[in-house]
């Protein structure tokens, strides 16, 4: 089943995102998942993500028959958060090792000329 956003409505602290979902033959069937989004904000998660999220949510619990409502829960929030702070920890680099060319460069003083160079023209 491929789930096809059709946009959303605010309800007092809570966001519906729908969705239509089609089938391979072609049959849509609507689908709605809500968001607190108070919660949202608790685990840094952007308004922007919640629709993609929410798709996610359908595809791994929309085979469940005639269910057609679904929650966007503070568990989900939670394992949304962790693997989030997981990603950016492994994208951080340690910091690269200063060049002799760099570590050149950071003796100069502020006329540019290094420490050997001054003592060699003296």
């Amino acid at each position: 089943m491929q789930y096809v956003f059709n946009g959303f409505t605010q309800d007092t602290g809570y966001r519906v995102f729908a969705f239509e979902g089609i089938a391979p033959d072609r049959a849509r069937t609507a689908y709605s998942v809500t968001v607190d989004l108070s919660l949202s904000r608790k685990y840094g998660i952007r308004v922007q993500e919640l629709p993609l999220l929410c798709r996610a949510v359908l595809e791994r619990d929309g085979k469940d028959g005639d269910r057609r409502a679904f929650t966007y829960s503070e568990d989900d929030m939670s394992l949304r958060a962790i693997a989030s702070a997981a990603s950016q920890t492994a994208k951080r680099r340690p910091p690269r090792p200063i060049s002799r060319a760099g570590r050149a460069q950071a003796d100069a003083g502020e006329d540019g000329l290094s420490l050997e160079m001054k003592q060699a023209g003296s």
